[in-house]
């Protein structure tokens, strides 16, 4: 590693990085300083699991893209390594947007990520030139194929835009190696497009895997397509999503589609296509699958409308969802955080058969390091209440509500009342399926964040939250009688496990 704009960055984490410790999430990936958004490279690597993330270091705003680094063997505790990738070739001076990992056979470690190129047209406009790019390394340091670009606009389709193309998820199936790209059709919405390798250098256009039709959002972003449960699942970040019921909120989103991959055509048969988060702040995914064959997936938890809105003290913009296990059921993929987290449960407080009429404290249901599960249930069939509320990270002027209507089947989450001090869309509607008023909530809150987990998975919402950190109070509150059994737990990282 020689490159100036690469040491310059890792010269600067050196320097500023131990004075943004004390103010970070404690399971929670973030950039450590400036700016963080897309995950890339979520994938195993001798014995380990390696994350980089597109990342800006010297400012709390999004700027030219670098990658950084961060490594972990239970997905909860993260060790941060050097900014692996600057933008400081022609083909990426824009910019080393997102991208993936894989392994090679040799040992060897092989990034994939798009480099952007901005030119000046001669009407004055700056347009933006994206191609596939590669990097080889060994878990630290990385050096760029000296033949980048690999994969350039000579082997896109014909109509697709070399101004709309990328963020390739690269892996390995049998002797070949396998990416998707997204890339603008010729009917200006979204594409993904299957690349096949036999060494990961020299590429081939293999397929248009699945078309937008401009039916879910216009460009997509970030794709991954991976096989789970007898099933191909495919996940994009669509832009300009429309409104769809409950099920889609307009802007940027995140679709999973499932269905039958065809591999005479190379396509996706999709028969089934849902929302992957319900929350405010969940985008561009990515998944890897672990050593024990479980398929893991983690995603910036940061909305692009309000990645603008932070605290103005704060040394750094942005962090990662907890790491979650991802399984069909249903008919749906379900998510839940992974077991690893378990481990650091520690100080359990326990209710069972709990009857919450009008508003209720319990002894030891507070924090903001948590996991915590609530189940309840009607009095009895013939009386179902009207409605039930969490109130979590609550003082006199502070709190996040979660509501639950079983006469409508929604649960909303309202953070208004968060610490925002800005005018943006703080309210969420989830559709959820409870049967005669029975639900189950999991509820995981790591300083800035609360992720919600609705019966065993089916649903998950993703929020940032500001309020203080001493705002740790929890209170439950019904209109009606129900009963509910609680369990809570603290999340302490520092121990040994």
């Amino acid at each position: 590693m020689s490159d100036h704009s690469l040491k310059a960055a890792r010269d600067f984490e050196q320097k500023y990085l131990p004075f943004s410790y004390a103010e970070q999430p404690k399971f929670h990936v973030t950039g450590g300083i400036g700016w963080l958004n897309d995950p890339n490279g979520f994938a195993p690597y001798k014995g380990e699991y390696h994350l980089f993330f597109q990342y800006y270091p010297y400012d709390v705003r999004w700027g030219p893209m670098h990658w950084g680094h961060v490594k972990t063997k239970d997905f909860i505790k993260w060790e941060r390594l050097p900014a692996a990738l600057a933008p400081d070739m022609e083909y990426d001076s824009g910019g080393c947007f997102s991208g993936s990992a894989v392994e090679m056979p040799d040992g060897r470690h092989l990034l994939m990520y798009t480099g952007v190129r901005n030119v000046r047209g001669e009407n004055g406009r700056i347009e933006s030139f994206q191609t596939q790019c590669v990097a080889v390394g060994d878990g630290i340091d990385y050096e760029k194929y000296e033949g980048n670009p690999v994969i350039g606009a000579d082997m896109l389709p014909e109509g697709g835009s070399c101004k709309d193309f990328r963020d390739p998820k690269i892996w390995r199936e049998g002797d070949k190696y396998f990416s998707v790209i997204v890339n603008e059709g010729p009917d200006k919405s979204g594409n993904v497009l299957l690349y096949e390798s036999q060494d990961g250098y020299q590429w081939k256009f293999v397929s248009i895997l699945a078309e937008c039709a401009n039916r879910y959002g216009k460009m997509w972003e970030c794709p991954d397509f991976f096989p789970l449960d007898g099933r191909h699942v495919l996940l994009v970040s669509p832009i300009e999503m429309s409104a769809q019921g409950l099920e889609f909120h307009p802007g940027n989103a995140t679709v999973c589609m499932m269905g039958k991959f065809d591999r005479k055509t190379n396509r996706l048969m999709r028969e089934v296509v849902h929302a992957i988060d319900y929350g405010l702040d969940f985008y561009a995914p990515q998944t890897l699958q672990a050593e024990d064959g479980r398929r893991i997936m983690i995603a910036w938890m940061q909305n692009w409308e309000t990645s603008a809105c932070r605290l103005h003290d704060l040394g750094f913009m942005g962090q990662m969802t907890v790491p979650r296990e991802l399984s069909i059921k249903n008919g749906r993929l379900y998510q839940l955080p992974v077991r690893e987290l378990e481990r650091y449960r520690v100080s359990k407080v326990e209710y069972e058969n709990i009857l919450v009429s009008g508003e209720l404290s319990l002894s030891g249901i507070n924090g903001r390091y948590l996991d915590m599960e609530v189940s309840i249930r009607p009095v009895d069939v013939g009386s179902i209440y009207k409605w039930f509320r969490i109130y979590v990270a609550k003082d006199g002027e502070h709190y996040t509500l979660i509501r639950f209507r079983p006469d409508v089947g929604t649960v909303k989450v309202d953070r208004t009342h968060s610490g925002f001090p800005h005018d943006i869309v703080n309210i969420r509607e989830i559709p959820v399926n409870a049967v005669n008023g029975v639900i189950k909530f999991r509820v995981v809150m790591d300083r800035y964040s609360l992720e919600l987990f609705v019966n065993d998975g089916e649903q998950a919402a993703s929020f940032v939250i500001y309020t203080p950190i001493e705002a740790g109070a929890i209170s439950f509150a019904s209109d009606g009688n129900l009963i509910a059994d609680i369990v809570k737990y603290e999340l302490d990282t520092e121990i040994d496990r």
